[in-house]
């Protein structure tokens, strides 16, 4: 039992920590909101959607996925249109954002966290690649054990990431780091998007 917490936990981190688009948006949302619970729409939309992936991943569902090519080009399309808006948005709100300190409102916190979330198939497949192949090590309590402690890593990481970025915002009386972040956040998740877009020539080409 404790291997497999153990094995969950260090194997969330692992895949948790490195930067990317749904990381960069909960850090972004602390940034720019003005109080930490604003921003818990973005926390509790991508706490929501990795508990369903890794579920998903663990009892073996989400292989259905990657099992139909045309499915994976579908969600490919969704999830680049998804995430070049949410870019285009962060790029292009920012003196608003300044003006108002309140940051992009619930819905499209919810709506861009499910984009960065759900449609980005690089998180779709570590966790069916990793997670969902480490869990199938596991049997009964310890496979639960193994699932609840990778969900925890990736609540508290969201956690603490938007306290993060509150910080900065705080600290950041003049608004001039808020611009840089977003401007940042934006180049990533179109950063991101080019490499959806290779994914998914590599699968009609």
């Amino acid at each position: 039992m404790i291997q497999a917490v153990i094995h969950g936990l260090l194997l969330a981190i692992g895949l948790i920590l490195p930067l990317g688009a749904q990381n960069i948006f909960v850090f972004n949302q602390g940034a720019n909101q003005r109080k930490f619970r604003h921003a818990l729409p973005a926390v509790i939309t991508a706490g929501l959607c990795d508990s369903l992936l890794i579920v998903l991943a663990v009892i073996g569902v989400s292989l259905i996925l990657m099992s139909f090519p045309l499915l994976q080009i579908v969600v490919y399309i969704i999830g680049l249109v998804f995430l070049l808006y949410m870019a285009w948005s962060l790029w292009h709100e920012q003196s608003t954002q300044l003006d108002d300190q309140r940051g992009i409102s619930p819905a499209k916190q919810i709506s861009f966290a499910l984009s960065v979330s759900l449609l980005n198939p690089h998180a779709i497949m570590d966790t069916i690649g990793v997670i969902g192949t480490s869990a199938s090590a596991y049997a009964g309590s310890e496979k639960i054990a193994f699932t609840i402690a990778t969900i925890s890593i990736s609540w508290l990481w969201f956690i603490f990431l938007a306290i993060a970025g509150r910080s900065v915002g705080h600290f950041d009386k003049s608004g001039r780091l808020l611009i840089i972040l977003n401007k940042i956040s934006s180049i990533i998740i179109v950063i991101v998007a080019l490499m959806i877009l290779q994914k998914m020539f590599h699968l009609l080409f």
